[in-house]
């Protein structure tokens, strides 16, 4: 099955946000994405709600990734820890925030 669009993935991603595990968290996150599907998408997280939009924003947290490693991390065929350690994600900034993100969306 070929990789959904990003546009449909992030989709995917807002649909799958646990509120109850974002409480206390005020931050946008910055997403670049690279490979075959580039794009640069940012996602705010306040008041145990999320809105992702395409473009760029200041943020506390940039996670640059190719865009299949992404899907693969996000869809728990890659363990995030692991790609960080291989050096297929790429973190800078708020690194608490980083250790949170992956529990904030529940994707099947």
């Amino acid at each position: 099955m070929p990789d959904p669009t990003i546009s449909e993935f992030m989709s995917r991603m807002a649909m799958a946000f646990v509120p109850e595990k974002a409480l206390g968290i005020d931050a946008t996150i910055q997403l670049k994405l690279t490979g075959a599907q580039s794009a640069e998408w940012y996602v705010t997280i306040q008041d145990a709600k999320c809105v992702f939009a395409q473009g760029t924003a200041p943020a506390k947290l940039t996670v640059t990734a190719a865009s299949e490693d992404f899907f693969k991390i996000f869809t728990g065929q890659m363990d995030g820890m692991q790609a960080f350690m291989q050096g297929k994600i790429r973190i800078a900034g708020d690194m608490n925030l980083a250790l949170k993100l992956m529990n904030l969306f529940k994707m099947q």
